[in-house]
């Protein structure tokens, strides 16, 4: 695994951190800030710049720790409020540990569970309301989940940053990171921050005490690593990575979401043409030219697990030579 160790003010091949550096962690949920970005928040804060946390859900919707702590089984709306209430708490408590200001954090009150959801409901406003929260800082640097990662929150929040991004003409960096999976690529950006960075990150994780309870080895673990982030590269290709079984395909659901809106259908009604390698993509008609495109492909089954099998893809831009080369193909 190839990794890039980085200094403690700088990304490799990019300017040091400086008073000038405005950095915006994006963050699903309460804690995914301090177990993913908290050396890089210090080392920004270090170097005089400036952090804004964008909190998208409370973290309310995460039972069994709730159960646990507060000896219930059934939780009502009422107790989640409470709950998220509770996380919120904790995570202002969480940045003070990594020398951030309570109003270096927004939240944007999104379901927890949701996000996907806020990206398929037709009518939805998440994206301008995101592009509005992202112009209001106005960073030159921004941390965000990784496409590939397996929790539904995290990638949709992926895909929510980038169609709020697609209107710019010149959008900041983008460093992504990954919490739940493991990344496919193989090109990292390390960053290893010092003992006193490393015990305030741990300090900084112990005050989300709700999540510690159930989970604190496997996050005291996941936040011992050296943050690792991949920058954004083009897609490279129009194909859709996914070979779905045929006897699963009556329960399969393709979506399909770019800057001019969302599509959806059952598998076996997807626009879909087979390549001459046998892979699947998307009808001419269907591709956009020269803007983001996402697919998402997902089973309605119902299932207690929460992570995503197939999850999220990038389309690349389809260009006029895919146009000619799709339209040829039977």
């Amino acid at each position: 695994m190839a990794l890039t160790e980085v200094a403690a003010r700088a990304l490799p091949g990019w300017p040091p951190f400086s008073g000038k550096t405005r950095l915006l962690v994006v963050a699903p949920h309460p804690d995914d800030e301090t177990i993913a970005t908290g050396l890089l928040i210090q080392q920004v804060r270090a170097a005089g710049g400036e952090v804004r946390i964008l909190l998208l859900t409370a973290g309310d919707n995460n039972p069994w720790p709730q159960r646990w702590l507060e000896r219930r089984v059934r939780i009502r709306d009422a107790d989640r409020q409470r709950w998220g209430q509770r996380r919120h708490a904790e995570m202002r408590q969480a940045l003070q540990g990594l020398d951030l200001p309570e109003s270096a954090l927004e939240g944007m009150g999104w379901p927890d569970m949701g996000l996907t959801g806020c990206l398929l409901q037709p009518g939805s406003t998440a994206v301008p309301a995101l592009a509005a929260a992202i112009g209001r800082f106005q960073p030159n640097l921004i941390a965000l989940p990784a496409l590939d990662d397996h929790h539904p929150d995290h990638s949709a929040a992926h895909v929510l940053v980038r169609l709020a991004l697609a209107g710019q003409g010149e959008p900041p960096p983008l460093l992504t990171y990954l919490v739940h999976g493991h990344a496919l690529d193989a090109g990292f950006i390390a960053i290893r921050g010092s003992l006193e960075q490393a015990a305030s990150k741990q300090a900084a994780l112990g005050a989300h005490a709700s999540q510690m309870a159930l989970s604190g080895q496997r996050m005291r673990r996941l936040a011992a690593r050296p943050e690792r982030y991949i920058e954004v590269v083009a897609p490279s290709s129009s194909s859709l990575p996914w070979q779905p079984p045929v006897w699963l395909q009556p329960w399969l659901r393709l979506s399909i979401v770019s800057p001019t809106g969302t599509q959806s259908w059952s598998w076996r009604d997807a626009p879909l043409q087979r390549d001459q390698h046998g892979s699947y993509r998307l009808a001419p008609t269907v591709q956009i030219s020269g803007q983001p495109q996402f697919a998402r492909l997902a089973s309605t089954l119902p299932s207690p697990w929460i992570f995503d099998h197939w999850g999220w893809c990038e389309l690349r831009p389809i260009t006029h030579h895919d146009d000619a080369v799709l339209a040829s193909i039977g």
